[in-house]
Parts: C-alpha cells; structure tokens; sequence
C-alpha cells in the first residue's frame, strides 16, 4: 500500500486528510445548515453543534497537516489536465485552501481577542480575559467574516464535487479513482 503521492494516484496520507477532512466538513455544515433552517435550540442543531470548536479545531490541524505532506509530494502528485480545465482545477484548489485556512484563522482571531477562553478538547489555548478587555477588532474579524466565508468555502466545496463528477462521468478520466482508492 502506498503511502506517498505518485503520478498516477494519491498516496494513503493524502487520502486519509482528504477523506477526514470531508467527514469533519460535512459534520461542521450539518450542524450549520442544522441551525439556519430548524433554528439554534432544535434538539438536531444542538447535537450537530455542541461540539462545533472541537471539530473546527481538529479540521485546521488536519488542514495544515494536508497543506505540509502536499508541498512535501508536490513533485510526486498526479498533474492536472492542461489548458484551461488544468488552470481552472489549479485556481479551484487554491481557493479552497485559501479558505480552508481562512475560515478556523478568523475564528482563532475572534478567539484570541474575545473575553471567553478558548480551550477545545481542555487545553487552554487562549485564556479568558478580564471583562471589558476584549479586543474589538479581533472579535470583529471573527464575526465578520468566520461565517460569511465559510458560506463561500461550502460553494467552492460543491463546485469540487461537481467537478469532480465531471470527470467521472463525462470525460472518464478516472479521477475519483485517484482520490478514492
């Protein structure tokens, strides 16, 4: 069983965070989606959400985690297509790590400048500070765009899919394959 990316497929490694991070994804916008359409108190929503900093807190490990192994295969893993379907699938992948990155740092920002303490799985990260200490700006950046960009993130998400069945289905090109296993 391979470990590492190779020209034809993707190793082991990088399908596990692919794959893990999918699972975490989804659970993080059924708790989400949960909440926009049953309402913040429904028994659903709370069951999808009690654990929402654990589950963002283990997707950005996981996120960085991926990004250091793919720059560590980045000679090593299967090429794009060229032309304008490869520059499209480059552009793609940059954006959803851009934003895979983007969505938990805003959180992290509006943890860090917040009065509560910020301690998932009960390891302090970020200590409580004293009331009326907070520090707007930071609080602003989380509540401004934690959220709003996460939207976004599940858009470029859904494009990935199709994009991926695309390749599946009508050019046959054995992609899902590749990541799949």
């Amino acid at each position: 069983m391979q470990t590492r990316d190779n020209r034809q497929r993707y190793g082991l490694v990088t399908r596990a965070l692919h794959w893990g991070m999918a699972f975490l994804i989804v659970w993080q916008f059924s708790g989400m989606i949960s909440k926009v359409t049953l309402g913040r108190d429904h028994a659903l929503t709370e069951a999808l959400s009690a654990n929402h900093y654990q589950v963002g807190t283990s997707l950005f490990v996981l996120i960085l985690i991926r990004l250091i192994w793919a720059f560590i295969n980045r000679e090593h893993r299967p090429r794009p297509p060229e032309g304008l379907l490869g520059y499209a699938a480059r552009l793609g992948h940059l954006g959803l790590y851009v934003l895979l990155l983007a969505v938990p740092s805003a959180a992290l920002i509006r943890a860090w400048g917040s009065e509560r303490a910020f301690a998932p799985f009960g390891f302090e990260i970020f200590a409580a500070r004293a009331p009326d200490t907070g520090i707007k700006a930071a609080t602003d950046i989380g509540a401004n765009f934690h959220g709003e960009l996460a939207w976004v993130l599940l858009v470029l998400i859904l494009g990935h899919i199709v994009m991926a069945l695309f390749h599946q289905f009508v050019l046959k090109d054995g992609l899902i394959k590749r990541m799949a296993g």
